[in-house]
C-alpha cells in the first residue's frame, strides 16, 4: 500500500490560517459591523441583537470545552473539516432572519465551530515544525484572526451596500472558499494518547497554572479596546461615529501585523520574554487613552491593541507548548485550558465593564484603567512564578 504524500509545511500552515480566519476572524468579528444594519433593518431589536452577539461567545466556550472529547472521537483533520463546514453553514443560514431562535441557534453553532478550530488548528500543524520556527509559523496561522478583524472594518461595510442578506451571503461564500482551500492541506496526525499521564500534568505545573491566569488577565485587558474603543471616541470624546470607525480600521490593521511581529520576536527572544514584553506594551497602550486624548496617542494605542488581539495568541500557544513538554496530547490539553481561561475572562470582562459603565454614568476612563491594571497584574504573575521556569522546553 502506497503511503500518502507528506503535506508541505506551507500547505498545512495555509489550511490552519484559513481555519482561524473562518472560525474566529469572520464568524466573530464580522458580526460587529453588521450589528447596526441588523437593527436598522428591523431584523431584531437592539436587545435581541446583543444576545445574538453573545450567542457566538457562548458557543465558543462550548466548543473549547468539547474539544477534549472530540479529540478522542475523531482525527484532528476530520474535526477541523467538520467545524469549518458547520461554521460556513451557520453564516450562510444567518442570511435569512427566519426567527430569533433560528438566528440564535446558528450564531451558537458558529461559536462552537470557532472554539473547536482554535483548539485544533495550530496544534495540528506546530508539532511538525522545528522549535526555531514555531513562533513564525504560529504567527502565520493566527494571521487569520487579524485578517478577519481588518475585513470586518473595511470589506463588510462595502458588502452592506448590496443589502444585509447579500452581505451575509458574501461572508458565507468567502468561508466556503476558505474551507475548500483548507480541506486537503491538513498533515497526518501524530500518535496520540488522550488518557496518558502527560495530559494530567498540565494542571500540576505551577508555571502552566500561572500561564492560564495570565492569559485570562490578558483577555480582560483587551475588552476596553475590543468593545468600547469606537463608542469611547464617538461619544465619550464627542468626535462622532466616523472618527470612531477610522480608529477601528487602525485597530484592524494592527491585528494583521500582530501575529507576524509577535512570532518573529518569539523566535528571536523566546516565548517567555516575548509574552512579558507584550504584557508591558499592552498595559501602556490600554492606559494611554485615559491619560491623553490626542490623535497620536489614540492612533498608537489602537494599533498596538489591534496587534495584541491576534498577536498574543501565538505567544500564549508557544509558551503553553514549552511548559507542557513535547507530548502532543499534553500540548493540546494545555492550550485548551489556556483558551478556556481566555474565553471565560473575556466574557466576564465584557459583562463586568458594561455594568460599570452603566453604574458610573459613562466613565470610560475607569474601564481603560482597569484593563491596564489587569495586564500589569499578568506581568507580575509571570515574573513571580516563572523566575525558575525554563525559557525553552
Amino acid at each position: 500500500m502506497t503511503r500518502p504524500a507528506r503535506i508541505p509545511l506551507w500547505r498545512a500552515t495555509l489550511s490552519a490560517a484559513s481555519a482561524t480566519l473562518v472560525g474566529v476572524g469572520l464568524a466573530r468579528f464580522a458580526y460587529t459591523p453588521l450589528l447596526p444594519a441588523i437593527i436598522d433593518a428591523r431584523w431584531f431589536s437592539a436587545s435581541q441583537a446583543a444576545y445574538l452577539g453573545a450567542a457566538n461567545l457562548a458557543g465558543y466556550l462550548l466548543g473549547v470545552w468539547a474539544a477534549g472529547r472530540l479529540a478522542r472521537l475523531a482525527p484532528a483533520r476530520t474535526v477541523l473539516r467538520t467545524a469549518m463546514a458547520l461554521t460556513t453553514l451557520a453564516i450562510l443560514a444567518c442570511a435569512w432572519p427566519v426567527s430569533f431562535a433560528w438566528f440564535f441557534s446558528w450564531r451558537l453553532v458558529s461559536g462552537i465551530g470557532g472554539g473547536v478550530i482554535m483548539i485544533f488548528a495550530a496544534p495540528a500543524v506546530l508539532p511538525h515544525v522545528s522549535a526555531a520556527r514555531r513562533g513564525t509559523v504560529g504567527g502565520l496561522i493566527f494571521l487569520g484572526i487579524g485578517v478577519g478583524v481588518a475585513a470586518a472594518s473595511t470589506l463588510v461595510p462595502i458588502l452592506l451596500r448590496q443589502g444585509l442578506t447579500q452581505a451575509w451571503l458574501g461572508i458565507g461564500t468567502a468561508c466556503l472558499l476558505l474551507t475548500a482551500v483548507a480541506w486537503g492541506g491538513w498533515p497526518d496526525p501524530l500518535t496520540l494518547d488522550p488518557q496518558g499521564a502527560a495530559v494530567r500534568t498540565t494542571w500540576s505545573s505551577p508555571a502552566l497554572r500561572a500561564l492560564y491566569l495570565e492569559y485570562g488577565l490578558n483577555a480582560f485587558g483587551l475588552v476596553p479596546h475590543m468593545i468600547f474603543l469606537v463608542v469611547f471616541i464617538a461619544r465619550g470624546l464627542g468626535q462622532g461615529v466616523d472618527a470612531g470607525a477610522a480608529y477601528w480600521v487602525l485597530f484592524g490593521l494592527g491585528a494583521i501585523a500582530g501575529p507576524l511581529l509577535s512570532g518573529r520576536v518569539a523566535d528571536r527572544l523566546g516565548f517567555r520574554t516575548a509574552l512579558r514584553l507584550t504584557f508591558s506594551l499592552q498595559a501602556a497602550a490600554v492606559l494611554a487613552p485615559s491619560l491623553d486624548h490626542s490623535a497620536p496617542t489614540l492612533i498608537v494605542s489602537s494599533l498596538i491593541m489591534g496587534a495584541a488581539v491576534s498577536g498574543v495568541v501565538p505567544l500564549a500557544l508557544g509558551r503553553a507548548h514549552e511548559l507542557a513538554g513535547r507530548h502532543p496530547d499534553a500540548q493540546r490539553a494545555a492550550w485548551r485550558s489556556a483558551t478556556l481561561a481566555f474565553a471565560c475572562a473575556q466574557a466576564l470582562g465584557g459583562y463586568a465593564l458594561s455594568y460599570l459603565l452603566a453604574r458610573t454614568g459613562g466613565d470610560y476612563t475607569l474601564l481603560f484603567e482597569l484593563g491596564a491594571g489587569s495586564l500589569g497584574l499578568a506581568l507580575l504573575v509571570d515574573l513571580a512564578v516563572n523566575r525558575r521556569a525554563p525559557q525553552r522546553a
